[in-house]
């Protein structure tokens, strides 16, 4: 699944062009993974911006045009190059691309087939739209940052893994790739308006189901799969290391408890909340007289639902991971692999480097190449 920047595009995106505008966060990472899946996605970055490292995994997969944007030369570059693509991302405030003459309007004007991909925290709309924000912000606003955390102990930010990424890049992608099949079908582009703070509210509608049941406590450490149950959470190990162990389903948390050995009168607590500081202790101290590696080879593989903790080096060295191929090198740095993976369009983790760097002209020569007579307007087919 390796290649060169310039190696030709396999995927199921492959015929699709995206012009991607420089930003932080969710943007690049939704790009990186259409540009894994095939896009050939070209990143508009200041001529001011500093080279790419090519450590930065998420950086991958793309060339890049400097432009000044302040210049009206500059501007009609970027609208030659949106003319032949099918998406734009944008991640800036609400208003930065009108400002500089490439809002949706005006791009339409050009190109009326485009999806047009904007990628904020708070939305292009609502009281909050224009202020400064990150990721620990907007989930903390949506409700999820209440939920992760020790109980009695201060909420505990989950990475950027809840908010940029998941509420924000992939939230972002589906929506683009949605508008796309609509402007294959009608020829009409539209704007895609994917908010972090929205989608980490749809991220949270199994949460919202429980407590509407009531089956879930607005507190943290306190339910299923909050570490609240004692059989959904990590435990220490004689070494100083963590398990996870997660038997949500009876008969898994009955074989957890027979290799556990614990007591015959703890085995029919797992749903028995009042019991369930009991069953804590006595799966904590049952844990303790091992080390990882010791429960690891007893109970990896089984139907008790367990895992060892690791380190992102530690999981490289897995024998799962590696089997699936998680990880690989290109020209000499560990890159996490593309996922999902497909069975007839491979998906391919494109190399990145200061060769990188190209002209708009050098961009738009390719991609009018890739215009057959047959199909003078391919970006209407992804």
């Amino acid at each position: 699944m390796q290649s060169s920047p310039h190696s030709p595009r396999t995927g199921p995106l492959s015929e699709l062009r995206i012009v991607e505008f420089g930003g932080l966060g969710p943007g690049p990472f939704a790009c990186m993974l259409l540009a894994d899946m095939g896009a050939d996605v070209v990143r508009i970055d200041r001529p001011d911006a500093a080279p790419t490292d090519p450590r930065d995994i998420v950086a991958r997969g793309r060339r890049t045009v400097f432009l000044d944007l302040k210049q009206p030369a500059a501007i009609e570059q970027v609208m030659r190059l949106l003319e032949q693509a099918d998406a734009l991302v944008e991640g800036f405030r609400p208003g930065v691309m009108e400002r500089l003459g490439l809002g949706p309007d005006a791009v339409a004007q050009r190109n009326p087939r485009l999806v047009y991909g904007r990628m904020t925290g708070w939305g292009q709309s609502g009281p909050l739209a224009q202020s400064a924000g990150h990721d620990i912000n907007y989930i903390a606003l949506s409700g999820a940052l209440a939920t992760v955390g020790e109980a009695g102990r201060a909420p505990v930010p989950p990475l950027n893994l809840v908010g940029d990424y998941g509420g924000g890049s992939l939230y972002l992608v589906t929506g683009l790739l949605a508008a796309l099949m609509h402007a294959r079908a009608t020829g009409q582009g539209q704007v895609v308006d994917a908010a972090i703070c929205d989608g980490v509210l749809s991220l949270l509608s199994n949460n919202q189901s429980h407590r509407l049941r009531g089956l879930y406590r607005d507190e943290r450490g306190a339910n299923m799969l909050d570490g609240g149950a004692p059989y959904y959470t990590t435990y220490e190990t004689a070494d100083g290391r963590y398990t996870s162990v997660g038997p949500i389903e009876p008969r898994f948390f009955a074989k957890l408890c027979e290799q556990l050995d614990l007591p015959d009168a703890l085995r029919d607590a797992q749903n028995d909340r009042e019991r369930w500081p009991a069953l804590r202790d006595a799966m904590a101290a049952a844990f303790r007289r091992c080390t990882l590696a010791e429960w690891s080879a007893k109970l990896e593989g089984s139907d008790v639902c367990f895992a060892p903790v690791l380190t992102l080096d530690e999981a490289q060295q897995h024998p799962h991971i590696q089997a699936r191929g998680g990880f690989m090198q290109i020209d000499g740095v560990t890159h996490t692999a593309p996922a999902p993976r497909f069975s007839r369009t491979p998906s391919a983790a494109h190399a990145t480097s200061a060769a990188a760097a190209v002209s708009a002209e050098t961009v738009l020569t390719g991609w009018r190449t890739r215009t057959s007579p047959s199909n003078p307007n391919p970006r209407s087919e992804i």
